[in-house]
């Protein structure tokens, strides 16, 4: 074989390894460096420092300390700190139940001081309750406990399915005690690594065990009783519904299963489709949108579980910033997951006054303590149109229809976070949210709003405590949602609500010339108030959580705050995308300015109709043409000449449209 010929014949079969080498080379993965830690740490094969291209910037949340990059290659976001301090928050309270079940008690750190300043014992009072202690240990009822960062045999088995930086799975490992294992787990192999490093920098490598995986799979290979989770948290970036179906299988039984939903866009009734393609429930644009999303969320929850013969029972639900966050505890039981039907209930609306019905699915009927009788729900509750305004209803749903809150489980983390406020950074808001959970009405699905029901009839918008007072002599129940700041909670049907406001309109009245008489407000106005409200204001009005000035309702934490961009591999500084999108979008939809002159010269282009018409009578004053009509102008699409010469110049708006009065 000639010279020539060895070449070529090298040449091609060498061709693909040079463009696999290539390919990985720019990839980051030189075959020539096999040691792919040793590119992390800045060094190369023969020990020479490579220069680090991903900068690298230390976050401090809680106990824990992470390493993370500055470029948005691995999600965080600085707002979600709330999100995670009530998480810690919930599970140190689950461990305390599950592990009191079993004779441990946790060790909360900064606990035990608090309580000893609150009982404020002398030193002599605390040496007996030593002695006690000691005698009882030694007459043989030993009482385990269980330390944060300890290993507990028969604690709780916690999964991060979507971990990211890893920091809230050190988190549980730094503050949350009785823990057995946490598995931090994420897809991305970046992300994995930052794990590793995070996790050995907070010294926690014996509790928190980084896995990278689909977190699907992961948790489907946990199916089995033995191997299943106690604690399993999800908090995707947008919605968690791909994750839903494994992570309620794969829970333990009565298990804790935290969701997360940023995907508020869809859960609000923006897109109402793309909600029941992923939650199954239609979402319908009111102003309890986000008291609904939290009971699509559930109901979705649910019917996932009962596919598996299991139901969910909600701990605590909790609507903040640009999320809704769910924490349920998930059982086993054929009986039970019958009763789910008559759980679940649609929303009629109407598109008029707003007022809403709910009707349930199913019906279960029996005497308390006997055998309980199925069956399918009578309805619908409404007419073709509103008894109150006449307008069409709006069907949504289904919706969860019960209680969302555990309000003794929310009793024992409010007590635990009031006892122990340095905890956490954001305890006091922590305590204002919970505060008003506590306060609201369990058994009353939805609200209305202040500005609602004054906007509907065009009135002036009554106060917080005149429209409380007024429930409240009429014997009806009212109370706060934590969902909105404004909102209404009460048992009070809506014809009692208008009754109400149709005394309040005697008091503010209202121009009745200058409402439509197809209009809503004119047919609820028309109407004799059955009920006389009393607007008086009563001591009980004002709720406990607003007289102590709690944080309840916080204002946005910093400027240009909420949902950040998706991490993306080698992507920018997530400031910097944020910047350079808003310089990109910035007046995308405004129309550029325009001067006296240039809009004198563009309206002279369009022939005057009044002129064609023969009843211009402006002249050379008129701001429209009065040559006769060129071939790219019709005359038949000129507007007509303004009344007046003087006017000021339009608009941007109306520039578009010129001569359009």
């Amino acid at each position: 074989m000639s010279h020539a010929r060895i070449v070529l014949w090298l040449s091609l079969t060498l061709r693909p390894t040079r463009v696999l080498c290539r390919a990985r080379f720019f990839e980051g993965q030189s075959p020539g460096l096999p040691n792919r830690a040793a590119m992390e740490n800045g060094t190369g094969p023969c020990g020479e420092e490579c220069p680090r291209e991903v900068q690298e910037t230390t976050v401090t949340e809680g106990a824990a300390k992470i390493a993370f990059p500055s470029a948005n290659e691995v999600f965080y976001n600085p707002v979600q700190e709330f999100n995670r301090d009530l998480t810690c928050a919930v599970i140190t309270e689950f461990a305390r139940i599950q592990l009191g079940a079993k004779g441990i008690q946790i060790k909360v750190p900064g606990e035990k001081d608090t309580q000893r300043v609150v009982v404020d014992l002398s030193e002599q009072e605390e040496e007996k309750v030593e002695l006690k202690e000691n005698e009882n240990l030694a007459s043989g009822d030993q009482l385990r406990t269980a330390a944060v960062g300890e290993i507990c045999e028969e604690g709780l088995h916690v999964l991060e399915g979507l971990a990211a930086s890893g920091l809230r799975s050190i988190r549980f490992a730094l503050e949350v005690p009785g823990l057995r294992s946490v598995v931090a787990n994420d897809a991305s192999a970046r992300a994995v690594d930052l794990i590793r490093r995070n996790v050995q920098l907070n010294d926690v490598a014996h509790l928190v065990q980084p896995s990278q995986a689909d977190a699907r799979m992961l948790m489907y290979q946990h199916q089995r009783v033995s191997e299943r989770f106690d604690v399993i948290d999800l908090d995707p970036y947008g919605s968690p519904t791909p994750f839903l179906d494994a992570a309620v299988q794969a829970v333990s039984e009565g298990g804790l299963l935290c969701v997360t939903c940023t995907d508020m866009a869809v859960l609000a009734g923006n897109s109402g489709e793309t909600c029941y393609s992923k939650y199954g429930a239609m979402a319908l644009k009111s102003r309890a949108c986000h008291e609904m999303a939290l009971r699509i969320v559930l109901h979705s929850l649910d019917l996932r579980a009962n596919c598996y013969q299991r139901f969910v029972v909600p701990l605590l639900s909790i609507s903040a910033d640009f999320y809704v966050r769910v924490f349920v505890r998930v059982f086993t039981g054929q009986a039970k997951v019958k009763a789910s039907a008559s759980k679940q209930a649609l929303v009629f609306q109407c598109v008029g006054c707003g007022a809403y019905h709910l009707q349930r699915l199913g019906k279960a009927s029996g005497v308390p303590g006997s055998r309980v009788k199925f069956s399918a729900a009578c309805g619908p509750p409404v007419s073709p149109e509103c008894e109150h305004c006449g307008q069409r209803h709006q069907l949504g749903g289904p919706v969860w229809a019960e209680p969302i809150h555990d309000l003794d489980f929310v009793g024992r983390v409010l007590e635990a976070v009031s006892a122990n406020p340095g905890r956490f950074h954001t305890s006091e808001r922590i305590q204002g949210v919970l505060s008003v959970i506590t306060e609201e009405l369990p058994d009353v699905p939805l609200y209305y709003t202040l500005d609602q029901l004054s906007s509907t009839i065009h009135c002036n918008t009554p106060s917080l405590l005149q429209l409380r007072s007024a429930l409240l002599h009429a014997d009806f129940r009212v109370s706060l949602s934590h969902a909105c700041k404004n909102a209404v909670k009460t048992d009070a049907p809506a014809s009692a609500l208008w009754d109400i406001m149709r005394c309040w309109e005697k008091e503010c009245p209202v121009k009745r010339e200058r409402l439509s008489e197809t209009s809503p407000a004119f047919r609820i106005l028309s109407v004799e108030p059955k009920l006389q409200a009393n607007f008086t204001i009563r001591e009980d009005a004002n709720p406990s959580s607003r007289q102590r000035g709690l944080k309840r309702f916080q204002a946005n934490p910093e400027a240009n705050w909420g949902p950040r961009p998706r991490a993306r591999p080698g992507g920018k500084a997530a400031d910097e995308a944020m910047e350079e999108r808003r310089r990109l979008l910035q007046n995308k939809r405004k129309e550029p300015p325009e001067d006296v002159a240039q809009r004198a010269a563009r309206l002279k282009t369009f022939p005057c109709k009044r002129f064609k018409k023969g009843t211009c009578q402006r002249g050379d004053q008129c701001c429209y043409s009065h040559s006769p009509p060129t071939p790219r102008v019709s005359a038949d699409a000129a507007p007509d000449c303004p009344e007046t010469s003087n006017q000021s110049p339009r608009g941007p708006g109306d520039a578009a449209r010129p001569g359009i009065d």
